[in-house]
């Protein structure tokens, strides 16, 4: 993946207003973990620039790649629920990246 964060706010810009936190464990099926990655390196690039969404990580498993981690802050839940009713995330996440999955795991946060 080459991008990880958004690149015209820094982190301090995005969390300084507060927001909805989502964090996000993936977890590959066995094989699958390049596929992941390389569907996320194509979705990555259009979550940034979702109006909504204020910061975007992604990281993969320094030991197990087959891992993945989202760390993701919108503006607030109507943004969250924008983000997945989005043309992108039915095409990547939904439509290519679940089928791959042997886990995923999803909490919501409020910044504080």
């Amino acid at each position: 993946m080459k991008h990880y964060a958004m690149s015209t706010r820094t982190i301090s810009d995005a969390v300084n207003t507060g927001g909805l936190l989502v964090v996000a464990e993936w977890e590959a099926k066995e094989g699958q973990a390049d596929k992941v990655a390389a569907i996320l390196d194509s979705f990555l690039p259009e979550a940034q620039k979702d109006p909504g969404a204020k910061l975007f990580l992604i990281g993969r498993g320094k030991d197990n790649p087959a891992q993945f981690l989202f760390y993701e802050l919108f503006q607030d839940e109507a943004a969250l629920k924008a983000h997945q009713d989005s043309d992108y995330f039915k095409t990547y996440i939904a439509g290519q990246a679940l089928p791959l999955l042997a886990k995923r795991e999803r909490a919501q946060y409020v910044l504080i």
